[in-house]
């Protein structure tokens, strides 16, 4: 089973990341720690933002609006088992 990296994937790794980056500058330099996690803070921010508002999960409005049968839950949350 192939697995390829996904916008939503790379929006995870960009948030942790930051967030990472602002420690190791934090505990390297002599910036304060807490000075540098909230400034790549802001960053991370920045990443969720562009992915809840620049480039969501839905495409068009009409999306937000479709129902959920009960029936159709089931379906959407089963996990793929992986055969050996």
């Amino acid at each position: 089973m192939d697995y390829s990296l996904h916008y939503y994937d790379l929006v995870l790794l960009a948030i942790i990341s930051s967030i990472g980056v602002g420690v190791g500058i934090g505990s390297i330099t002599p910036l304060s720690m807490t000075l540098t996690v909230a400034l790549f803070g802001v960053m991370a921010i920045a990443f969720i933002g562009h992915a809840l508002f620049i480039n969501g999960p839905v495409d068009e409005v009409e999306d937000l609006s479709r129902s959920v049968d009960p029936e159709e839950v089931s379906e959407v949350l089963v996990v793929p088992q992986i055969n050996e």
